[in-house]
């Protein structure tokens, strides 16, 4: 979606989820900022350098920006049914909100790997 992440992951035994998570909204929320600063055709630039400090100040924990909310919303995923349902979710949740008519256009998506032959999302992220 455009203002949040939905995923469905685990870890091996003796792996820290919470810890992987952490890691991955640090190294994602670096990118962006960088991808922000550093690109100079974003014409929101200013209002969102100007957001994410603001934000950043509020909480003692982050450098300067603040790019991800604490808090996140896990959902225990212990049958083949719960799996399947907040799979559909994540894949039709851009189709819910009017974005596009089928959920294997939206680019950054797996439904792409579900419903289609094309290589999508599954195929460029694996994390061990």
């Amino acid at each position: 979606m455009t203002n949040h992440l939905q995923m469905i992951s685990s870890c091996k035994t003796n792996n820290d989820l919470a810890l992987k998570l952490r890691n991955i909204k640090s190294f994602t929320a670096l990118k962006l900022m960088d991808a922000i600063i550093n690109n100079p055709a974003e014409s929101r630039k200013e209002h969102m350098l100007n957001t994410f400090e603001a934000e950043g100040k509020k909480s003692s924990s982050n450098f300067r920006f603040k790019f991800w909310e604490h808090e996140n919303h896990p959902v225990l995923l212990d049958s083949t049914l719960a799996y399947n349902q907040r799979l559909d979710y994540s894949h039709y949740n851009p189709v819910r909100a009017g974005f596009l008519t089928d959920p294997w256009h939206w680019k950054l998506s797996s439904a792409t790997d579900y419903f289609t032959s094309e290589k999508g999302l599954l195929d460029l992220i694996i994390l061990e």
